[in-house]
């Protein structure tokens, strides 16, 4: 206690110097939680855009033709499935108020809004009496809606859409929240508006009773590779051997995770950089402080203080710098990340581990570059530090 006591009183000794060397330490851990929590936002935000559109199983899907009831049957058959749902995906074309524009239409059933975790912002989805009708009805994602009248609601709205070699008119009977809105922001024209009809629909229109692909739901924590081969192996029963494809979208997520984090490591260190460079700038404020109180030093010394009481006292006035820096940054760093979510309306998530480890890391970087300074000042003899002027 008496050496930090003592460390308070030199750091605040001279003021302009510690406060400088602690905004050194204060950016430094600033830059590191703000990386880090862009980085696991950002990964949270895309696995949540992605688990919206639907990638977060498997879709099955036939090389040479296409899959029917029969795969879908026994797909369904299986213990580790909790969901699947036929899709007929098909890039075309969609006109509504003078308005024409790139589309995605997406045969679906009943099962769409587990799958695909839609959320129902007007009106409804498709229901089993869509789907026995051949209803020429559609549901259509809120930035289509937007983009088309200025507003969300568009229910009983009617979209010409062209399915096979005609255009189709499908009523407007829902509107859903924009799964994809990250991903549309970022990607611009590339990606299309979504439009949802039942797939009995498109079937009719494009002269077919098959699917482009299945979608698949697996049970929580199961195998999705064990899975997939299980249902290739099944499915190649009733088609020929080698046609079955499987997207196993669980592992492209993993491997976009895997990527992300890569990403967020490379810059948490470079800000983590900057940390070592604080930490120079420690050794060397420290160094000047071992020349400035010299004398200090050898009269303490010479009225009986040992080699560890002077080490502890450097030590403590290194660790005071870093932990006072480190708190600093630490609170800046939360503090603007948590601005940045409010206003762009992300829900905050600290992660406290991280920010235990930047604290930590900079006490550690602190204590490391005072050691030298500490030992330098703890190892002068009495008779020549008072003969220092």
């Amino acid at each position: 206690m008496d050496a930090l006591r003592t460390s308070l009183r030199n750091i605040f000794r001279k003021r302009l110097r510690s406060v400088l060397t602690i905004a050194g330490i204060a950016i430094g851990v600033l830059s590191v939680v703000v990386i880090t929590s862009i980085g696991d936002i950002g990964k949270r935000t895309v696995n949540s855009e992605l688990d919206s559109i639907g990638i977060g199983g498997i879709a099955i899907s036939a090389k040479e033709a296409s899959v029917g009831d029969a795969q879908l049957s026994l797909i369904e058959s299986d213990e580790m499935v909790t969901d699947c749902m036929p899709v007929l995906a098909k890039y075309t074309t969609a006109e509504i108020h003078n308005t024409e524009t790139k589309s995605m239409v997406f045969g679906i059933n009943t099962q769409a809004k587990q799958m695909v975790s839609l959320e129902v912002l007007h009106g409804r989805m498709i229901n089993q009496s869509d789907l026995q009708a051949n209803a020429r009805v559609c549901v259509v994602d809120e930035s289509y809606a937007k983009a088309t009248y200025k507003r969300s609601n568009i229910v009983g709205k009617t979209i010409n859409v062209l399915l096979g070699e005609t255009y189709q008119p499908l009523e407007v009977v829902g509107v859903v929240a924009s799964g994809g809105n990250v991903l549309q922001n970022l990607m611009g024209e590339y990606i299309p508006c979504f439009i949802y009809a039942p797939y009995t629909t498109v079937q009719t229109a494009y002269g077919t009773t098959g699917y482009d692909q299945i979608m698949v739901k697996l049970k929580e924590g199961a195998d999705s590779e064990q899975v997939s081969d299980a249902l290739v192996a099944k499915l190649e029963t009733s088609l020929s051997s080698g046609s079955v494809q499987v997207q196993n979208l669980v592992q492209q997520k993993e491997k976009l995770n895997g990527i992300l984090d890569v990403v967020t490591l490379i810059l948490a260190v470079i800000g983590g950089i900057s940390l070592v460079v604080a930490g120079l700038s420690i050794m060397t404020v420290m160094l000047v402080s071992v020349h400035e109180r010299t004398r200090e030093i050898g009269i303490k010394k010479a009225i009986g203080a040992s080699r560890g009481i002077i080490l502890r006292e450097f030590m403590a006035e290194s660790f005071l710098i870093c932990l006072i820096g480190g708190a600093a940054g630490l609170a800046l760093g939360v503090g603007l990340t948590f601005a940045g979510c409010l206003l762009t309306g992300i829900a905050f998530v600290p992660n406290f581990g991280m920010m235990g480890f930047c604290l930590i890391f900079s006490l550690v970087v602190g204590m490391l570059f005072g050691v030298y300074p500490a030992m330098k000042a703890s190892q002068l003899k009495p008779v020549d530090a008072l003969r220092m002027e």
